[in-house]
């Protein structure tokens, strides 16, 4: 989805285009961005110069102060590190760093990566409210998260891998009525 690799069979399209005929740089101008697993700053560069650097593209530069606005709003934390190294961030705010440089972008769908990934339960409540706040906001979610307890809560649809084959799909509710998702996922 994020077209860092490219599909041995199937296709893909994404409001109507085909993805398998687009260029990985250029997913971001169909309007798809990535948080990678591991958020993959720039921890060299500033807070407010990695977020510059999500809104790159010229319709996005010309709403960089807007999204800059909702960025800050979202994670209020970001305004107050604004000049801090991205380096000597908590995790925590690593993460919504990364998520703010994606949404400097202003996509219609943001790819998620293992968010919750190495934070503090606290911190992922945290996170997983903005997550819900921006799906609120009209941008689509995919998620890939281990923390399936987590990810149910906020999926509208889910999908259950075993070793990279879907085993189970449905909504999250439907889900949660199989006892052998409960019991191999939730451990009860």
């Amino acid at each position: 989805m994020a077209g860092l690799l490219c599909g041995r069979k199937g296709d893909l399209r994404f409001d109507g285009a085909d993805m398998t005929a687009v260029r990985a740089h250029d997913y971001c101008r169909h309007g798809i961005a990535l948080v990678p697993e591991g958020r993959r700053l720039f921890t060299s560069l500033t807070v407010l110069e990695n977020l510059e650097l999500g809104s790159y593209r010229a319709d996005a530069r010309r709403k960089r102060a807007a999204s800059l606005e909702q960025v800050c709003t979202m994670f209020p934390v970001l305004k107050e590190r604004l000049a801090a190294v991205a380096g000597t961030l908590s995790g925590g705010q690593q993460q919504m760093l990364a998520i703010g440089r994606a949404l400097m972008a202003r996509p219609s769908l943001l790819l998620l990566d293992e968010p919750s990934l190495g934070l503090a339960p606290v911190i992922v409540v945290e996170l997983f409210r903005a997550i819900r706040r921006i799906n609120a906001a009209g941008v689509a979610i995919l998620l890939v998260e281990q923390n399936v307890a987590a990810a149910l809560e906020l999926a509208h649809r889910a999908y259950v891998l075993e070793e990279g084959r879907i085993v189970a799909q449905g909504r999250p509710a439907t889900l949660l009525s199989q006892p052998q998702i409960r019991k191999a996922y939730l451990g009860h």
